[in-house]
């Protein structure tokens, strides 16, 4: 489970990133990054009613999301708040196939610390 201190919650935090962050695109996953004023990174997931109009799945999916996030939370680099969009198609793949995108996507972003 995603550390309630890493997890994006309020609205108005949401749409900052959207309205302001740097855009990032990887097959059906888009990521909106921008530096927060904090020592830790957030995290906030949006699914919309365009990938399943079952509230179960969309669920699901951010489920998926917020777990490979934990994983490799320990890797974000600190200071960031990240919003993950789900686009259409996401609901098809699996959790590896979810994984490798989101790699793809940090990579691109250069958001991972350098080993």
């Amino acid at each position: 489970m995603l550390p309630p201190k890493n997890r994006l919650k309020k609205k108005k935090d949401f749409e900052k990133v959207l309205k302001e962050g740097k855009g990032f695109t990887e097959d059906f996953l888009f990521l909106k990054i921008i530096k927060n004023n904090f020592e830790i990174s957030r995290v906030g997931f949006i699914v919309g009613k365009k990938i399943s109009k079952k509230a179960s799945q969309r669920n699901k999916i951010k489920r998926r999301l917020r777990e490979i996030i934990r994983l490799c939370l320990g890797k974000i680099q600190p200071g960031f708040d990240l919003v993950f969009l789900a686009k259409p198609g996401i609901e098809k793949r699996d959790f590896w196939e979810i994984e490798q995108t989101i790699d793809k996507i940090f990579k691109k972003s250069k958001i991972l610390d350098a080993d």
